[in-house]
């Protein structure tokens, strides 16, 4: 392309100097002709006029006194009737510029001059008219060429960045190069990038969401099985297999719910939900790991709840605070449910040392950790909450409580009075 566009340029910038550069040499060459003529007429005309002064005032006509008067390589012929013609300079060969004039006494001057003297002057009009040529076909190239590399250079740009993008690596260069057209390509490119790297983004979260959401329920199973391979009892298989079972659907919910907050954050699926089936849920589920670890797990406050959520959810978040509590702090782990105006709060504590001051703003942020974990647990439980219109908060550092707040349906009580 770099050479078509050199090439197109010099062809156009040739052709208009081929058309003017003739026109200007065939006018230039009239024009000095002309001139030529009117100069060999001016002076045959300047002459006859001496020659008449000298006759009517009794001078004598002599090629002395005429010869300061005529310009060098001229030949002048003077003729007065009955007296010798007068002959001043050399006649010139060749072709010939002459102007014959006669005055009123009947003599007759003739000037001539050689057509090499104006063939001389058009070839240096020629000469003047080729350097520029010359000149005008220099810049010509060196235009192109500049022009050449202002188009390819962001067109090989351009092709580097698509490039970049196949390869894998899609953050916008947001480069612009002042041409309308190239900038358009650039800013899809970098629209492109940007899609592309929210898309890369997405999946690495969904796949780091994942095998963190799903580690805890697996966890769970695991110890259920465990239980049902070390127990002959048919009645404790069978409870155990209910509360697997019921694991299961657990996991189905949060792959679900982890694949719709991947496609969409603020898609809900909230429903009113018997909130202390939950909590019992995850107290049988977790009360044999915190008693392995030698610690307990209590429950306390207002029973009889029903929130609006998602249950698998809500299950998820109460199981990543009693993880949080369990991997990070000390002492007993307590749920505690209240109400707070038109709100259900589950507040979930441990006497650990807490959230350490510098963390406190920042503990639901992805990859901040008080410990070498992930730091995505919290912020994926707080994405939960917020999906259905609940929310996560750090009432409490030291020792810390985590409250989930969510909207509750009214007891029948209140319903009446308001």
């Amino acid at each position: 392309m770099r050479r078509r566009l050199i090439n197109s340029t010099l062809a156009v910038v040739l052709v208009v100097i081929a058309v003017f550069g003739i026109s200007l040499v065939i006018v230039e060459t009239r024009t000095i002709e002309s001139s030529a003529r009117e100069s060999v007429q001016s002076e045959a005309v300047r002459l006859v006029s001496i020659v008449e002064g000298r006759l009517a005032g009794g001078e004598r006509v002599e090629s002395g006194v005429l010869r300061e008067q005529i310009t060098l390589d001229r030949h002048v012929r003077v003729e007065i009737p009955g007296r010798e013609p007068i002959e001043i300079g050399t006649r010139p060969e060749g072709g010939l510029i002459t102007s014959t004039q006669t005055g009123e006494h009947g003599e007759t001057v003739r000037v001539e001059e050689s057509r090499s003297a104006v063939s001389k002057e058009v070839g240096r009009t020629l000469l003047v008219i080729l350097a520029v040529a010359l000149l005008a076909v220099v810049a010509a190239v060196f235009l192109a060429v500049r022009q050449a590399n202002r188009l390819t250079a962001p067109l090989t740009d351009l092709a580097e960045t698509a490039e970049r993008l196949g390869s894998g690596d899609p953050r916008p260069r947001h480069r612009r190069y002042g041409v309308p057209e190239l900038d358009r390509v650039a800013d899809v490119l970098d629209g492109s990038a940007e899609r592309i790297a929210r898309m890369l983004t997405a999946e690495r979260r969904l796949a780091a969401d994942a095998s963190h959401q799903l580690r805890t329920p697996l966890t769970a199973l695991s110890m259920r099985l465990e239980e049902i391979t070390l127990t002959d009892d048919p009645e404790t298989v069978k409870e155990e297999a209910t509360i697997a079972l019921t694991q299961v659907e657990r996991l189905t919910d949060v792959v679900q719910r982890l694949l719709t907050n991947s496609r969409d954050p603020k898609t809900g699926s909230a429903v009113t939900f018997d909130l202390d089936e939950v909590i019992k849920q995850q107290l049988e589920e977790w009360r044999p790991a915190i008693r392995a670890s030698g610690r307990a797990l209590v429950r306390s406050g207002k029973q009889g709840l029903r929130a609006v959520g998602t249950p698998g959810a809500v299950s998820q978040v109460i199981a990543t605070l009693i993880e949080n509590s369990l991997t990070h702090g000390d002492g007993a782990v307590a749920l505690r449910t209240r109400v707070t105006g038109n709100q259900a709060v589950v507040e979930v504590s441990d006497e650990g040392p807490g959230v350490p001051s510098d963390l406190g703003a920042r503990v639901f942020e992805r990859t901040v950790s008080g410990r070498n974990s992930t730091g995505l647990g919290l912020a994926v439980a707080r994405d939960l909450a917020e999906a259905d219109g609940g929310r996560l908060e750090l009432l409490q550092q030291r020792p810390p409580v985590f409250a989930l707040f969510l909207s509750r349906e009214a007891e029948r009580g209140e319903r009446l009075q308001v």
